[in-house]
């Protein structure tokens, strides 16, 4: 293909741009983030360590 005809397939393209413009919003922007984290700890003791705080309550 000869190098004119593929400059012919990017002249429209050329032709064709224009401005691009960027404008700031004039409200602001609002996030609402509605969140909710909710946490169980689930913990078991065996017999004997139950028996021991039994025992000694001030121990903690």
């Amino acid at each position: 293909m000869p190098r004119w005809l593929g400059r012919l397939g990017v002249m429209p393209v050329v032709l064709a741009g224009g401005c691009i413009n960027v404008t700031a919003p004039d409200k602001p922007i609002v996030i609402n983030l509605n969140i909710s984290i909710t946490q169980e700890v689930v913990y078991r003791l065996d017999n004997k360590a139950k028996a021991l705080i039994q025992e000694n309550p001030g121990i903690f």
